[in-house]
């Protein structure tokens, strides 16, 4: 298995990383938009913005060949803080060769140095793949309801 670098998204990432980015939405069965993929590397090369990113890179060759997006948010039930694992994605030729799981021990070293007390995502159910994964280092503890305004 393949011992990736974890690290934050730098500018050099940008063709990469919209690549990969894009390839998560159309995953996710969502239509092409420039506009969303500008605003949200706009979003990670601002250091006062919320979003921040992750990129798992091959040590041998330098290639990156997944990204994660996290977010602190507040839990007021614990007067505490979190970070909310927004997006993660794997180039499918590197699937099964601990991307997906090192970028997922990147935040949560992240939420260790940030003081944290918890790293929480979401999947889509019939996401089979990453399912097998996120159950192998977290628990399912709640379910989650979308409600369009």
């Amino acid at each position: 298995m393949t011992r990736w670098i974890v690290r934050a998204v730098e500018p050099h990432d940008h063709d990469r990383w919209r690549e990969l980015f894009a390839a998560y939405r159309d995953f996710y069965k969502l239509a092409p938009d420039d506009n969303v993929l500008d605003t949200v590397w706009g979003w990670l090369t601002d250091s006062s913005h919320e979003v921040r990113g992750l990129v798992a890179e091959n040590p041998s060759d330098g290639t990156v060949a997944g990204i994660a997006h996290y977010r602190t948010f507040a839990r007021p039930s614990t007067a505490g803080t979190g970070l909310f694992l927004d997006d993660l994605f794997t180039d499918p030729a590197a699937r099964g060769q601990g991307a997906g799981r090192a970028l997922i021990e990147g935040v949560v070293e992240r939420a260790r140095v940030d003081g944290t007390t918890k790293v929480r995502w979401i999947t889509a159910p019939g996401n089979a793949n990453a399912r097998r994964l996120y159950d192998s280092v977290a628990s399912v503890r709640w379910v989650v309801y979308d409600l369009d305004p």
